[in-house]
This record gives structure tokens, sequence and C-alpha cells, in this order.
């Protein structure tokens, strides 16, 4: 049974390959939606492009969520005031990433990910990217040392997939649970849960 939370979370979809990441988090999202008070989403210019052609849909505009554009800065997550408890980042494109990692809040998604590092909430960065170079491994340390969680899309495979989105739902439930938001069929190695 679902507990009703306070949580109010940001999902931002930026450019990186792997729409179908943010597609999974989404349809998660939507299905355990009482466990949250308030979900608002984000995504690039470049993220809605990457989804059409990756996807073949524009079915991001059919998600009851909050949308804000990228350079809305009216956003409420723009501020640490509006409560916001977590964000997941989904997938992250190593850009994104470094802007962040060095401070540069120029667009909503870097300044929301910095109002969460300053008031100590969670933020998770799915990096879809590899190899890593020396720069990225960097700013994955720097992150992690103000706070962020660094959760690479990498899936895992003892769960036995069947097909690519049971494949990809094992890092989407692993994203949830990193905020503590904890889908029916979880996977965990060695378990019955």
């Amino acid at each position: 049974m679902e507990k009703m939370q306070n949580k109010k979370i940001v999902v931002a979809i930026t450019g990186a390959s792997g729409s179908l990441y943010a597609k999974l988090l989404m349809d998660e999202v939507l299905k355990h939606s009482s466990q949250f008070k308030e979900i608002s989403v984000v995504m690039t210019t470049n993220a809605k492009e990457v989804w059409e052609y990756e996807l073949k849909n524009k079915d991001y505009k059919n998600y009851p969520f909050q949308f804000w554009e990228q350079n809305n800065f009216y956003a409420p997550f723009a501020s640490g005031s509006a409560g916001y408890t977590d964000m997941i980042i989904c997938p992250c494109s190593t850009g994104m990433l470094g802007r962040i990692a060095n401070g540069i809040s120029n667009d909503l998604i870097s300044r929301a990910a910095d109002v969460m590092l300053k008031e100590r909430k969670k933020l998770v960065l799915v990096v879809r990217e590899m190899p890593y170079n020396l720069i990225h491994l960097q700013n994955m340390m720097t992150l992690t040392q103000a706070g962020a969680i660094i959760c690479p899309a990498s899936p895992s495979l003892y769960h036995l997939p069947q097909n690519i989105e049971h494949l990809l739902m094992s890092v989407v439930h692993r994203v949830l649970s990193l905020i503590d938001i904890y889908p029916e069929k979880q996977y965990k190695w060695n378990t019955d849960e």
C-alpha cells in the first residue's frame, strides 16, 4: 500500500540519447503519483527532438504533469523557498553534468540542480554516456562531493530481462528507490521482493 508523501519532485530530461529511460521513468512516476505531492517536468529542446527521433512519437505531451520551459526561471523549483525535495535528471548529458558541476546555472535544469545542492536535497543524475573521459569523471567526483548521486544508465542483467523495456526498468526502479519511492516490483539481487 502506498503512502501519501509530501515529496515535490522535478524530473528533468536532457538531449542525451536514452529517451526510453525518460519515458519509463515518467510512466512509473505516474503509476505511483500518490507518493508525490507535486511533479514538475522540464525538457530541453534537444530532449524533445531526441524523444521524437528515438521513440517516433511526441507522447511526452500527454503526461499530466506540470511542464516548464527550459529558460523559465519563474518555475517554483528555481528557488529553494519552494521546498522541492528531489530532482532526477534522466537522461543526463555530460554537457549538463559539466555545467552543474561548475556552477553554471544558465537554464532551468542547471539552476534547479544548483538549488537542490545548496538546499542539501536529493539530486540524481542518470548519466547516459560511454566511455567517460577524465573531465566527465572529475565532474562526477565534484558533484558527488557536493551531495549529488551519480546513477549511470547501466542496467542490471540478474533479473533476466525479456525485452529492452524490462532491461531498462532496472535502472528506473533504482533511480526511484534513490529518492525513497518504491515500486511494487523492484529488481533486487537475490531477493523475492
